[in-house]
């Protein structure tokens, strides 16, 4: 009896170890900066956390990959970031090290609204002239409180391809990203010939320093708006590489894009009060947030953070806040208010922080949200 019980044990307990290793594993995702974490976390919220690479006050412009870092890379199944245009240095990476990766470069999302990058530190009275018919049918659909209409007929009609196209996205779902464009149907033609000005004139190595840009401007996540699109874009990812969790993905991803309209337009009423306000920001990363609330940076004091103003630029933006009459300037917590304090010398005007990357919140789904309020709360404290 005693050998019997032995063989019954060791029978359930590789009848276990069988059933252990066909059990469901959630798919490992790695993200790049906070903001783009908080997106994917929201949509994983009870399922998994992704890993972020570029966190605290690490600039995505300039950021070095660890070696704990790469071993992330390389266990990744998914890696969601913005594109080469943002975070430049990790473009080799995602190649080299994390190529068993389905890699998603969410600057592709259908649905997006993509500007251009502003070319020098003095932006005008309204520089949006290049963007649409003019700022005041933007700023009518703003008044009427409509503030989806400026980018969801877009947004629907490319995400209605990408979900009747999604089941052939990519039969060679683990070969090379650019054919995640193509199996997406992502119908991106508009976006592709932007794409193809910013890669020529986007030499981010060279042209950066200057940052004369013909291309498209990556800070896409400060309209949210972008966010709506992209998230659509990771739960079809995120449920694709893991379908037995599809449903819980789907109901995340629509309970956050709810609660972001929703956001959307409490901020849009915030920020009526200020319209017309002139202020500066320490770079040019607020494109997006300006353009979906109709609120307009007179200037920046540097287009590219890693690169110091020089003194015609320092000269350039002093004369914007005098001439225009410049209420506040903005700072960020990643760089030194050092050319923010030389440039407000002999103004009257305020100074506050922005901070595009969410640097100081805490991690996780919560995040996104508290950027876009954050931001619209230090905009309508400093120009009040």
């Amino acid at each position: 009896m005693p050998g019997r019980k032995a063989l019954v044990a060791a029978g359930l307990f590789a009848t276990t170890l069988l059933a252990g290793s066909f059990a469901h594993a959630e798919p490992r995702v790695v993200t790049t900066i906070k903001p783009i974490h908080s997106l994917v976390s929201g949509v994983m919220e009870g399922v998994a956390t992704p890993d972020i690479l570029i966190d605290g006050a690490a600039s995505p412009h300039g950021f070095a990959l660890k070696p704990s870092q790469a071993a992330q890379l390389q266990d990744a199944d998914l890696v969601f970031w913005v594109g080469e245009g943002l975070e430049t240095a990790l473009a080799k990476a995602l190649t080299s090290v994390a190529g068993n990766a389905e890699v998603i470069e969410l600057m592709e999302a259908p649905g997006l609204t993509l500007l251009p990058y502003r070319t020098s530190g003095g932006f005008g009275a309204h520089d949006h002239d290049d963007h649409g018919d003019g700022e005041e049918d933007h700023h009518d659909d703003h008044d009427d409180d409509d503030h989806d209409e400026h980018a969801d007929d877009k947004h629907d009609e490319d995400h209605d391809d990408h979900a009747h196209g999604h089941d052939d996205h990519d039969e060679d779902h683990g070969d090379e990203h650019e054919e995640h464009a193509d199996g997406h149907e992502h119908d991106h033609d508009d976006h592709a010939e932007g794409h193809d000005d910013h890669d020529e004139g986007h030499d981010h190595a060279a042209g950066h320093d200057d940052h004369d840009h013909d291309g498209t401007d990556a800070h896409i996540w400060l309209d949210p708006n972008n966010a709506l699109a992209m998230i659509d874009v990771i739960a079809a990812e995120l449920a694709e590489s893991d379908a037995e969790n599809a449903d819980a993905y789907a109901a995340n991803a629509d309970a956050m894009k709810k609660r972001i309209t929703e956001l959307t337009a409490e901020i849009d009423k915030e920020l009526a009060g200020v319209r017309g306000r002139p202020f500066v920001v320490f770079h040019d990363a607020y494109h997006y947030f300006e353009d979906r609330f109709s609120v307009q940076a007179a200037g920046a004091i540097t287009l590219n953070p890693e690169t110091p103003a020089g003194a015609d630029r320092i000269s350039e933006v002093r004369e914007t806040i005098k001439d225009l009459g410049v209420v506040c300037v903005f700072s960020e917590p990643q760089f030194t208010p050092k050319l923010v304090n030389v440039v407000l010398e002999g103004s009257n005007a305020k100074t506050a922080v922005l901070d595009p990357l969410g640097t100081g919140l805490e991690n996780g789904p919560g995040l996104y949200e508290a950027l876009l309020r954050k931001t619209a709360d230090s905009m309508t404290d400093c120009l009040s």
